[in-house]
């Protein structure tokens, strides 16, 4: 195996470099998933859930593309709900919770049955270079492994770094080492890095906990899958509770403030803003006199519970002191404290939307070597570094997600075009044109697509062309069937809306407020007919109908913004020759070299008249 030449090395086995190597593989790359340790592929380093607001849609995205997290999701699932239903649809959100062995182990299984996929357990800890391309890798052992391109998914282990409290552990996770090496020639090569932050919570006994003293958390009544194809239903689950903690759990935290390695300036990089640690919450939020806590349990028969929302690095003892003054919690055993994580990250303007890096060609990144933080983030990368590494060593056409195609490409993005500072979360609030990117239409977005890469088979390309026949057809009934007032108001009347004096089509009922299809289902003769129909299509025709106007407006603004992107920047622009635009719009534009005028409008620092003076100067 040392002596083949394979078309792509993946480096790296995490939810990044998993679904990376499953993408090239798939698509017919000989594929090298090399990993310091093949017990803990695909490992839920965090919390032992997926999807959740955004990054329920990126999951369903990957499913789409014909990728495995949703799959391996639904098959270690021990709880699913979807979050935001009083929401309009833009934000519905899945989410499972999972069992953290299983989900591990199905990544495992999913890839040991991947046809041109091959593994090694061992560390890397130098690439190969030759002629400004990458060509292979150098493992501890001093292994040389030919490739003809490397996609990097280290994760948190280049020269992670462990905190908890004035103690400091080597390490990219607790109990395994980190990575060295490839950091330094990086930066010897002329890439610029960085050092970010995350953390995760303590472990505990569940056994050790009164959970009469907590709020259960169930899941869906009628649970639903992330993934489209035929994955089965949870037929049980397992529940979650919430709890609070209080003014003395915050006092006891503040006794260890000056143990603390975020206070003491230990540790001076930035962590994720949207996740942070319960020491951080209780100085930021100083108003608050209690912050929650979701008590999630690891998995279908083990006792250990993840305390999600306690992530600390202070010393142990202080966790556990203040852990006994929440509710339920006075017994608590833990299994192990929560700790902060420092590591090495490489700005994301370094990269093609490609994810290929712009000083090494051959060479791509995924995960949080890019920057950001979460599961989800880390395999849609890993998706299309996967993708775009076979395509091109094959010489095919590199493949981009737009922002108004998915999720990932919103992420992506705003990876390469604006950078990040700190962990990069993925939000609805992201995405300009959500209404378009529903979780529930991820499979009509982006199959096709796949189905042309060569990575999504027939079997989905012919469910999603049916789904959209199917739901027209319901579309269409709606739009031509007229309903009577003495068939709508007493429907009207249950949802306090106004009566009707006349006749109305089915699609104009429905567009009413707290208007639903299950509502309508009433009348026989729409129960009749959309008693045909799968809940899926239900619900696709409902949202088309409800939100059609919505809909429209957003994709004008997409044919708008297409305008922009259409305009190409030639890719030995010289921006310092524009003697009009800014100083800063020069610096950030010869950094980032811009594709495309839309792209050139999306970074940050750039106004509108550096905009026009491109435009002016291109011709425009």
């Amino acid at each position: 195996m040392i002596d083949e030449i394979y078309d792509v090395i993946v480096v790296g086995a995490g939810h990044a470099g998993c679904e990376a190597a499953a993408a090239a593989a798939n698509l017919g790359s000989k594929t090298l998933l090399i990993t310091m340790n093949m017990q803990t592929i695909g490992q839920m380093s965090c919390n032992p859930a997926m999807g959740g607001i955004a990054k329920g849609q990126i999951v369903r995205e990957i499913d789409a593309m014909g990728g495995y997290s949703g799959i391996i999701a639904d098959k270690s699932a021990i709880q699913f709900k979807m979050l935001n239903l009083s929401k309009g649809p833009a934000m519905w959100s899945p989410r499972t919770q999972n069992d953290r062995m299983l989900f591990a182990e199905q990544w495992r299984l999913a890839l040991e049955q991947t046809p041109n996929l091959d593994f090694f357990q061992d560390m890397v800890k130098q690439l190969i270079i030759e002629n400004g391309k990458a060509v292979g890798v150098i493992t501890s052992l001093g292994i040389k492994i030919k490739g003809k391109s490397v996609v990097l998914t280290n994760g948190t282990f280049l020269n992670g770094l462990i905190h908890v409290g004035e103690k400091q552990l080597g390490g990219g996770r607790m109990g395994e080492p980190r990575a060295f090496g490839i950091t330094e020639q990086l930066e010897e090569l002329g890439f610029q890095s960085g050092r970010m932050k995350t953390g995760t919570p303590p472990r505990v006994d569940g056994r050790s906990l009164d959970y009469s003293k907590m709020e259960e958390q169930k899941g869906d009544e009628n649970p639903g899958t992330f993934s489209y194809m035929s994955s089965s239903k949870l037929t049980k689950q397992r529940s979650c509770h919430i709890v609070y903690t209080n003014e003395t759990v915050h006092e006891i935290l503040r006794e260890g403030f000056d143990r603390s390695p975020m206070f003491n300036g230990t540790i001076q990089s930035l962590g994720p803003r949207y996740c942070p640690s319960i020491e951080d919450k209780i100085n930021r939020f100083a108003e608050r006199t209690r912050h929650q806590l979701f008590v999630e349990p690891e998995g279908w028969h083990t006792v250990e519970i993840y305390v999600n929302g306690f992530s600390s690095s202070l010393p142990e003892e202080i966790q556990i002191k203040a852990m006994r003054h929440i509710p339920g919690f006075e017994k608590v055993k833990v299994f192990r404290p929560g700790y902060a994580i420092e590591y090495d990250y490489f700005p994301p303007t370094q990269l093609h939307h490609t994810l290929e890096t712009k000083l090494i060609e051959n060479l791509y990144f995924a995960g949080q070597i890019n920057g950001t933080t979460g599961y989800e983030e880390a395999a849609g990368q890993g998706l299309i570094a996967g993708i775009n590494a076979h395509n091109k060593v094959h010489s095919k056409e590199e493949f981009i997600l737009k922002r108004d195609e998915a999720y990932i490409g919103v992420l992506i993005d705003d990876l390469i075009t604006k950078g990040t500072e700190e962990p990069y979360r993925m939000f609805t609030s992201r995405a300009e044109y959500r209404l378009l990117l529903r979780q529930d239409n991820a499979d009509i977005r982006l199959t096709e697509k796949s189905y042309h890469l060569g990575l999504a088979k027939e079997d989905r390309l012919r469910k999603v062309e049916d789904k959209i026949e199917q739901s027209s057809k319901l579309e269409a009934f709606l739009r031509e069937t007229s309903l009577k007032p003495k068939q709508i108001n007493p429907i009207l009347e249950s949802i306090n809306s106004s009566p009707v004096d006349q006749a109305y089509r089915a699609s104009q009922i429905l567009t009413r407020p707290n208007m639903k299809l299950e509502l309508l289902e009433n009348i026989e003769e729409i129960r009749n007919t959309s008693s045909n129909y799968s809940e899926e299509v239900r619900e696709q025709a409902e949202i088309n109908i409800k939100y059609k106007g919505y809909i429209d407006k957003e994709r004008e603004n997409v044919a708008k913004l297409q305008r922009m992107e259409n305009i190409r920047i030639p890719e030995d622009f010289d921006f310092s020759q524009v003697s009009s635009l800014s100083a800063e719009a020069k610096q950030k534009f010869n950094q980032i070299k811009p594709k495309t005028i839309a792209q050139a409008s999306r970074i940050s620092g750039v106004s509108p008249a550096d905009i026009n003076v491109l435009l002016i100067y291109l011709g425009r």
